[in-house]
């Protein structure tokens, strides 16, 4: 039994969020040196809010449909 959700579930990534994820934010943190980048799912009402989050700390991000997303690989 699993304590806590993970992208296997297809959940939204909002705190408290238990709607379908419909759409991926893909972003990383430019200050690491090493390209590391990470993947939210997140549905339609908190795509938006989650985007802005990573914008105000000036982190790159990308929204693409949930269908373009490859859940074997999140992280």
């Amino acid at each position: 039994m699993a304590l806590a959700r993970g992208p296997e579930d297809n959940i939204c990534s909002a705190r408290g969020c238990e709607s379908p994820a419909t759409k991926a934010v893909l972003w990383r943190n430019p200050k690491i040196p090493r390209p590391v980048h990470k993947t939210w799912l997140t549905c339609d009402e908190h795509t938006e809010f989650l985007q802005q989050y990573l914008a105000y700390r000036s982190f790159p991000t990308k929204v693409v449909p949930f269908s373009q997303v490859d859940t074997a690989t999140l992280n």
